[in-house]
């Protein structure tokens, strides 16, 4: 499969860096501070603010004061981050301006995850804190496709839940999903699916990028 596009717009956990350990981690921790149950916890958690998942969770608490807990045991904690397979020399074939991270944390964890790994931080990063609506609203996406100075249909969101999926999708890009974080989810509505980014290459052409899939 190839799929032509102008630029490229990235989901952070789970895409660039699999932080499933340390996402697994502090919801353990945070269920047990607040009396909830974790493994429900973390089935909603992924590809979401931390703001949203609160809300749906716990909303009899203080919401800014658990998402400032969560936020600070995030930053504390890098043990078992790793980049996805491939996403180097992936984004080594990028020029600048081509490119975005999309993500639902905030700035300071979008910057350390991304260090953490050794990965490049591109000088658009669009997070949390610059959008009204999280994923799945199409918000972010939109918001990084303006940034780069594209329309959004002209974009490939490469995301791996399914919150991220239908945020792309609701934006009008083609999306290509991972299988890193969700395997068993409905990610029907992904142009492509992918396990890694081993299965893909890109090369420039007149107009633009050509992404293929490989079989």
């Amino acid at each position: 499969m190839q799929i032509h596009c102008a630029a490229f717009l990235f989901d952070l956990d789970g895409v660039l860096v699999d932080s499933r350990t340390v996402v697994e981690r502090v919801c353990r921790a945070w269920a047990a501070r607040l009396g909830v149950e974790p493994d429900a916890l973390l089935r909603i958690a992924h590809g979401r603010r931390t703001r949203d998942t609160v809300r749906i969770v716990a909303p009899h608490v203080d919401a800014d004061r658990e998402v400032e807990w969560i936020d600070n045991a995030e930053l504390l904690d890098t043990e078992g981050l790793v980049e996805v397979a491939g996403v180097r020399r992936f984004l080594a074939g990028l020029p600048a301006g081509r490119w975005a991270v999309v993500t639902s944390c905030g700035r300071a964890l979008a910057r350390l995850r991304l260090s953490s790994v050794g990965l490049p931080i591109p000088e658009i990063v669009v997070t949390s804190e610059d959008v009204s609506n999280g994923k799945p609203a199409p918000d972010c996406y939109r918001l990084g496709a303006q940034r780069l100075g594209f329309d959004p249909a002209s974009c490939i969101v490469f995301e791996d839940a399914p919150p991220g999926i239908a945020a792309g999708r609701a934006a009008g890009a083609r999306v290509v999903a991972l299988l890193t974080t969700h395997p068993d989810a409905d990610l029907s509505g992904a142009a492509a699916v992918i396990p890694d980014f081993t299965r893909l290459s890109v090369r420039r052409d007149h107009d633009g990028y050509v992404l293929s899939v490989l079989d």
